[in-house]
């Protein structure tokens, strides 16, 4: 998937829900606003994040952790750029100063 940066957070792995196409065709409403449940059933980083208290894996001591990088650097679903919502979350974890 393409990525593009941004100041919103918006998920719990670094994706950008907004504007995503399953929002729409699937009626998916994210990770955050279904507590980790998404259209797709339950999501490991969303519920381990909210298990944790925190918004974003960039709030996450451990990142980047093994699920988080098996989640963002996987060969056939995984970032273009490799690695880019990991990048992400941490963006928005300096931009809030952590």
């Amino acid at each position: 998937m393409a990525f593009t940066f941004t100041d919103k957070v918006d998920s719990c792995c670094g994706l950008h829900c907004t504007g995503c196409e399953f929002k729409e065709t699937r009626g998916c409403k994210g990770c955050h606003e279904t507590e980790g449940d998404p259209f797709y059933g339950e999501c490991s980083i969303a519920l381990c994040c909210l298990s944790k208290g925190l918004t974003h894996c960039g709030e996450c001591e451990e990142i980047p952790c093994k699920l988080l990088m098996k989640w963002s650097c996987d060969p056939e679903q995984g970032d273009t750029p490799w690695g880019a919502r990991i990048n992400q979350c941490i963006r928005w974890a300096r931009a809030a100063g952590k």
